[in-house]
């Protein structure tokens, strides 16, 4: 609630003016039974036609009155509420930006989407209506019991009786159905994450002609959202047949007592009139409080959710100096100093001192005990069978996981002392799966660089082996990129991505299996204009081809997460037998060892 209230207070006089407006609107509706039942017993009884038409008068002017209030309120509690949503989602689409992979992994990106979407939704419907009833609905309820009681103290202990079980009942049910509104929401991330899951990999499905099952599947989730959503929502369909009922029974109660007192003289029949409808005022403000009530809760269950985002820790940027202190004790013991006096005094550039990784602390390791030193300019291959930790090992250098222990150097400091901004400018990354964004192709160039110009563009392009097929399609850099480069071939967006990742000029340049969809002719021109191109960068590259990693200075071999070898081409032939029946299922033994 901390975090709503902070966002309202950047807008104090619409949050202010809507409920003010509001009441204003409540004031005038109490005074219109007492201008009726003045109509019934000084103008109608009394035949008074005059009065009967000024009073009529003043009943459209409270009407005009109250209505111009009222559209103050709505606009200004809408206003706040969009308000609200525009920068609450904002503030979560920057935090969910500020996750590290691991945070990312475990919630889940259905989860996060659902957040952002529909639990903001809810939340900005909860303001609006907050904003507008909160203060309305219980100042008609207090206000029409007061009207009572200046009209007949013993008629108005009917009003006395009525609120309270009333009252009861609203909040019994909101009690009820609080947890359960909260069930309906998890279960909507279980639809979520289905009908991402399908969309995504729609293409399989129809290959394995799973379509049938995966339907039924996904009508079993939302079979159970329906179950779960009925079930609450007959929870919450009891609330109007019961306030009704208490409402009825207190009015006929009203109506007996009212007509013994009116027997007796003590009361006019406009005062029953009044009285009346007060009384049924006091019923349409309690149902609407209820909803809001509801509504209410429905918000509350999802902004807690949102605020569970908000509340995973983004991505460090250094040690504090707590865990500073807890890792000079741990690691960085005697000789693990002089091992970081040697790697600044011969130069070394990048460093892995004994890494071990697991991706969460119940789950195995993935990589154990990497230790490795780097030299500037010092083009790095990685090859291994599927699951070796390829992948796993490039992804602790720009600090997208964090080593489970052990240490990474970059120039001799350890790179989680270093900001994650400055850390990553200096690095390039080609991920696996190439991600290109909808809009131009200088557009999706720039996000390498954000200055550069049309030729260190085309530069780039050339050495990617992208140049010849954006100008075949005659737009130039103006060419128009889909979502996701639907429009183009996955060649063609793996050598946009290398483009992209060589325009920033990095120091670290990672190239994590991104020629897979290349042919051999391209991938060596490739590999020919990478070796020109980065003589200052120290380059990992990552391929399953032994044809595209034998030329490295070094090849690192990797296995169920250990080193299996590191050497140039030749001498792991000879001497390392994983890399050895790696090269001889994809060369034959003359060209292997040529």
């Amino acid at each position: 609630m901390k975090r709503l209230f902070g966002y309202l207070k950047h807008h104090k006089l619409i949050t202010v003016l809507a409920p003010l407006f509001k009441c204003l609107e409540a004031c005038f509706e109490l005074f219109v039974p007492l201008v009726i039942a003045g109509m019934i017993d000084r103008g109608i009884r009394r035949g008074n036609i005059s009065y009967v038409l000024r009073m009529g008068g003043v009943l459209l002017l409270l009407a005009l009155i109250g209505l111009s209030c009222s559209l103050f309120a709505q606009y200004f509690s809408a206003k706040a509420a969009a308000y609200v949503g525009q920068n609450l989602r904002k503030d979560l689409f920057c935090h969910i930006h500020s996750l590290s992979y691991p945070e990312i992994d475990a919630l889940g990106s259905s989860t996060l989407i659902t957040r952002m979407s529909s639990d903001i939704n809810q939340i900005e419907a909860g303001v609006n209506m907050v904003l507008r009833l909160f203060m309305r609905s219980p100042f008609i309820v207090f206000g029409a019991w007061i009207m009572a009681f200046r009209i007949s103290l013993r008629a108005a202990l009917v009003f006395t009786a009525a609120i309270p079980l009333l009252s009861l009942v609203v909040f019994g049910i909101l009690l009820l159905t609080m947890p359960r509104y909260r069930a309906v929401q998890r279960q909507l991330d279980r639809i979520m994450k289905s009908a991402r899951e399908n969309l995504l990999g729609v293409r399989v499905i129809r290959a394995f002609n799973r379509e049938e099952s995966e339907e039924k599947d996904f009508q079993k989730e939302n079979d159970l959202l329906t179950e779960m959503q009925v079930r609450v929502g007959r929870i919450s369909a009891l609330l109007n047949p019961v306030t009704l009922t208490l409402i009825d029974l207190a009015v006929a109660c009203l109506l007996y007592l009212g007509a013994r007192l009116v027997n007796r003289g003590e009361l006019f029949q406009g005062d029953i009139v009044a009285l009346t409808n007060y009384m049924s005022q006091i019923l349409a403000e309690l149902i609407k409080l209820a909803n809001l009530i509801i509504l209410m809760s429905r918000a509350y269950a999802s902004l807690g959710r949102v605020n569970e985002i908000f509340l995973q820790p983004s991505e460090n940027e250094g040690y504090s100096e707590e865990e500073g202190q807890l890792l000079l004790k741990e690691k960085r013991v005697k000789e693990e100093e002089e091992l970081l006096k040697r790697l600044r005094k011969d130069e070394i550039f990048l460093a892995f001192h004994r890494v071990s990784f697991r991706y969460s602390k119940e789950a195995e390791n993935v990589l154990t005990e990497i230790s490795l030193e780097i030299k500037k300019g010092e083009t790095i291959g990685i090859i291994g069978g599927t699951g070796a930790g390829k992948s796993s090992l490039v992804n602790l250098i720009p600090r997208f996981y964090d080593v489970s222990s052990g240490f990474i150097t970059l120039l001799g400091r350890d790179i989680r002392d270093i900001p994650l901004e400055e850390l990553r400018l200096r690095i390039g990354v080609v991920p696996q799966r190439s991600v290109l964004f909808s809009g131009t192709l200088r557009e999706n160039m720039c996000w390498g660089k954000k200055d550069a110009t049309d030729e260190e563009i085309r530069e780039a392009l050339r050495i990617a082996q992208a140049l010849p097929f954006v100008e075949e399609k005659g737009e130039g850099l103006s060419l128009l990129i889909e979502q996701e480069g639907r429009n183009l071939s996955g060649g063609q967006r793996q050598r946009l991505c290398i483009a992209r990742a060589l325009l920033r000029r990095p120091e670290i340049l990672i190239l994590d299996d991104s020629a897979s969809a290349l042919d051999f002719a391209t991938d060596a021109a490739l590999r020919s204009a990478l070796r020109e191109y980065s003589k200052d960068s120290t380059v990992f590259l990552i391929s399953q081809r032994v044809a595209s990693v034998r030329n490295s200075d070094r090849i690192l071999v990797l296995e169920d997460g250990h080193m299996a070898g590191l050497g140039k081409h030749d001498l792991l032939f000879r001497e390392s037998p994983v890399y050895r029946e790696i090269c001889l299922s994809q060369l034959s033994r003359e060209e292997a060892e040529e």
